[in-house]
Parts: structure tokens; C-alpha cells; sequence
């Protein structure tokens, strides 16, 4: 009995001792091996503090940063980026390093090199509710995905989505001449209308006939976006999703209900399919028409999407239609709206091309002034700031050797606002920069890419431009505004650039 004794003390001795040397070699060992093998390279960089690294710090900086707006200024990394400031160097995300990489040819050869440079893992898995499909495949299951979804973003397919702009735009349009109807000028905070807007030109795009089941659908997504964002903001612990609170109740609740209702909408489309009927000039009719094909050419091997992923990535139109349109109009309104002279030279620019006319694609394709404005706003108010990825296996990247799962952030905003790059007037609002094209202006050079880079660059970036010109074009037929003096300069990120209190224009009908 004595020696059972004793072994089970061995025994429970020797796997506490294996847990607890585990948890070290997690939370402290493993961390400063990695610190001392970036500072050998020459790397500056926080000095890891144990667990939590600089979690805590970068919460208290956010949070003092967003406690009030700044002033009227381009500058705007020290309030959405107010711990980071270096352009080589790396911070702590709890016990692991993130590598700030800044350099040009470094981050083409990331771009370029898409199996070794993945999607970072990690972080808040409820981010998942909103964004996956495409956008969170990887390897093998991307290319699928990638090859299947391409033709809903062909440009020619894109032409039979204008209607569909036109359509949403003249319904926010006619929101604003009813508030102007009695007067000539009012202000208006156009951010929650340029919400409305994007989503309601994917609702349309993306389901079409099934516009109504769609903007339901969206409604939901909207909410959810707001309760996932709400969870984001604060410190992720594994497992505390699984807790029975009623913001986890309602986020399940409401993902379960948005599939569901796409269910529906597809087994209709499906069962269409299979009758013979054509399938929909819509974003999800060309996809099941794509997906169809790829099914049946490859004898139904596993080749095309499941309906669970088709699911998912109708979800991800949404969220990525509305954050990416809708924030770069915001933008543009706001920029347009402080600098008016560049808001009369675009106007001049579409009275030109259309009159009053409405906007078709061979017109939006020609306006010059709005795609240099489009290229600036982009390029001072990028929608994301910073790009993640995670590195598959021990890799040389310039001069740094870096080991496998080591996560690398490239500083998109830094890069935008860089003097070396972009001159003395970096954080001036100048479209004529881009006068001669991006190519020109960048020398090249992987410094400038708001949508992405290398073969995973947006894929829904042609959309966005052409939604994006056909709102633009049809808001200064009718209308000029100006800043309101209510309008206060708050940028922040939580996932993508957004005006904190709002976007207040003063809006005068032509």
C-alpha cells in the first residue's frame, strides 16, 4: 500500500511539475528567448513583462486616446496607433512578440509569398461571427474559395450591379431634399445614411430579387456587428464566450438566425438551379452558378463550397461591403467637406462627364479628379490600418530570421504618412499627388496598398470603387456642404477607421 502510495505522489508530483514547467516555458522562458533572438538582430522593442506583455499599456493608451477628439488634422497615428511609433521594432501581444515591419521590399516579398505568410491565428474568435469565408481561408482551402468567388467580381458581372448603386443612392439622395425641402441648408451627420447606403447596396447585389429577405438579413448583421465589436474592445479570455451572458445569448441568438434565413434563400436558388430556371444576375446566383460548375466539372469530389461555406460568405459580403464603402465615403465626405475647393474641382469634373444626367460606367470609369481624391482619402484613412500575418515555418525575411509563429503587423498607416515616402506634406491632404497614378507616385515601391497586396488582395475592391463613385458623383449633382462646427476630428479603429462622434456636414441643395 505504502509503495501505491508513493507512486501516486510521484505521479501527480511529476505531472504538476510538468504543468507548471509548461506554463513558465509559456509565459516566460519562451518570450525571452524570443526577445533576446529579435534584439541580437538589432531589433528595438518593449522589454517583455510577464503574462500580459503590453496589453495593459496599449488598453490605457487607447483608452486615454479615444477620451477626447483631436484637432482638425491628417496626423492621426498618435490617436488610432498611440503605441506604436517606431518603424522596425516589436511589442508584446501577452507572451508573444509582434514583429512591426515597415519596410517596402519587406512587405512585397510578404505579399508575394502567400503560403509562407498567412492570416494571423489567434485573438477573439467571436471576430469570426462577422468575417470568414475567403477571408479567413487559407492554403488549398483558398485557392477554392478564391476561384469560385472571382467570377461574381468580374468587372463585366460588376456592370450589371450599377442599377443596383443607382437605385440605393437615389433613395439616400431623396432623404436628404426632404430634409432640405423647407429651407436651404441644414446639418446633417451623413455617417449613419452612408451606412444605410453600403448596406443596402449589398443587400440588392447580393440577393437581388431577394432584396427584402436580404436587408433583414443585414439588419441582423448590423446588430451583430455591434455586439462583436462591443466584446472586442475588451480583454479576450479563452472561454468566456461560453458563459451564458445575455451579450453571448444574443450574438448566438442572431448568427444562428442570419443562417437560417440565407439557408433559406439558397435551398430556393438551388431548387431553381436544378429546375432549369437561370440563375440570378446577383452576387450569390453567380456564385452558386460558379460554384455549380466547379462541382460538376470536378464530379462533385469536394472540389466546390458547402452550403455552410457558402453561408459564410454571404455574411462576409456584408461586413465587408459596409465597413470598406462606407467608411471610405465617410472620408471623403469629411475631407471634401473641410478642403471645398477640391469639393468644387470634382463637381466641375462630374458636371463635365454627366450634367445632370445619370452616372454610367464608361462616365465613372473617366472622372480623373475623383479617383486622385479616392487614391488620397485612401491613403490618409486607409480603411484598415494594419495588416497581420503569421509565419508558417522558420523563414529569412530581408535580414531577419524569424521562427515559425511569429506574428509580423505591417504598418499600413505608417507607411500612408511617411515623410521619406511622401515628402514634407505627407499629412496634407493633396490629391493632385496622384495625378500622374499610384505607380508613379510610390516609384514602385510596396508602400501604398489599402486594399491588400499580392495575391490576396481584396477581391471586392473593384465593387467598392465603382459603389463608391456612383454615391459621390450623385451627391455633388445636388448637393455642396461644408464641416458643420459641431463636427468634432475623433478617428478610431476597431477592426476598421471610423469617426468616432459622427460626420456633421452642413449639406446646401444646388
Amino acid at each position: 500500500m505504502e509503495l501505491i502510495a508513493v507512486c501516486c505522489v510521484v505521479g501527480v508530483t511529476s505531472i504538476v511539475v510538468s504543468c507548471v514547467w509548461r506554463v513558465l516555458n509559456w509565459l516566460w522562458f519562451e518570450p525571452k528567448k524570443a526577445e533576446k533572438g529579435l534584439r541580437d538582430q538589432g531589433l528595438d522593442g518593449s522589454w517583455y513583462r510577464f503574462m500580459f506583455g503590453d496589453l495593459k499599456e496599449m488598453a490605457q493608451m487607447t483608452i486615454e486616446a479615444k477620451s477626447k477628439p483631436m484637432s482638425l488634422s491628417h496626423d492621426i497615428a498618435p490617436r488610432v496607433f498611440p503605441f506604436f511609433h517606431k518603424a522596425n521594432c516589436f511589442t508584446w501581444m501577452g507572451p508573444k512578440p509582434l514583429v512591426h515591419i515597415s519596410d517596402p521590399a519587406m512587405i512585397r516579398d510578404i505579399f508575394a509569398d502567400y503560403h509562407q505568410f498567412q492570416k494571423a491565428r489567434g485573438g477573439n474568435p467571436l471576430l469570426k461571427l462577422l468575417a470568414r469565408g475567403l477571408f479567413d481561408a487559407e492554403a488549398d482551402q483558398w485557392v477554392k474559395h478564391r476561384k469560385i468567388i472571382n467570377p461574381a467580381f468580374h468587372v463585366e458581372k460588376l456592370k450589371h450591379m450599377v442599377p443596383a448603386f443607382y437605385v440605393s443612392c437615389s433613395e439616400m439622395i431623396h432623404k436628404w431634399e426632404e430634409m432640405l425641402s423647407e429651407k436651404s441648408s441644414c446639418e446633417v451627420d451623413v455617417w449613419p445614411h452612408l451606412q444605410t447606403l453600403s448596406s443596402d447596396v449589398i443587400s440588392r447585389t447580393a440577393f437581388g430579387s431577394s432584396f427584402e429577405e436580404g436587408r433583414k438579413i443585414f439588419e441582423l448583421q448590423t446588430e451583430q456587428t455591434e455586439l462583436v465589436m462591443k466584446a472586442a474592445q475588451s480583454f479576450y479570455i479563452p472561454g468566456l464566450r461560453f458563459l451564458p451572458t445575455k451579450n453571448n445569448r444574443r450574438m448566438k441568438e442572431t448568427d444562428t438566425e442570419v443562417k437560417g434565413l440565407i439557408r433559406k434563400i439558397i435551398d430556393k436558388r438551388v431548387v431553381a438551379m436544378m429546375a432549369g430556371e437561370a440563375s440570378n444576375d446577383d452576387l450569390l446566383g453567380i456564385l452558386l452558378d460558379s460554384n455549380y460548375k466547379e462541382m460538376k466539372q470536378h464530379e462533385n469530389n469536394g472540389s466546390g463550397l458547402s452550403i455552410e461555406e457558402i453561408i459564410e460568405e454571404c455574411k462576409l459580403f456584408y461586413f465587408a461591403g459596409q465597413e470598406t464603402t462606407g467608411n471610405m465615403l465617410v472620408w471623403t465626405m469629411i475631407l471634401l467637406g473641410q478642403h471645398t475647393n477640391w469639393q468644387t474641382r470634382a463637381r466641375a469634373e462630374v458636371l463635365h462627364v454627366f450634367g445632370e444626367k445619370r452616372p454610367d460606367v464608361d462616365g465613372l470609369n473617366r472622372l480623373k479628379t475623383i479617383n486622385m481624391i479616392f487614391n488620397e482619402v485612401l491613403r490618409l484613412y486607409p480603411p484598415v490600418i494594419a495588416l497581420r500575418r503569421m509565419i508558417h515555418k522558420d523563414t529569412k525575411l530581408g535580414n531577419l530570421r524569424l521562427r515559425a509563429q511569429t506574428m509580423i503587423q505591417l504598418n499600413m498607416l505608417f507607411l500612408h504618412h511617411d515623410h521619406d515616402i511622401w515628402g514634407d506634406d505627407a499629412n496634407v491632404f493633396n490629391p493632385e499627388r496622384f495625378s500622374e497614378g499610384v505607380s508613379k507616385v510610390t516609384k514602385g515601391q510596396t508602400v501604398y496598398f489599402p486594399f491588400g497586396g499580392g495575391p490576396r488582395i481584396c477581391i471586392g475592391q473593384n465593387f467598392a470603387m465603382l459603389e463608391a463613385k456612383m454615391a459621390l458623383v450623385m451627391i455633388l449633382q445636388c448637393f455642396s456642404f461644408e464641416l458643420s462646427p459641431s463636427y468634432s476630428h475623433a478617428p478610431y479603429t476597431v477592426i476598421t477607421l471610423k469617426p468616432q462622434y459622427g460626420a456633421h456636414l452642413i449639406l446646401h441643395k444646388l
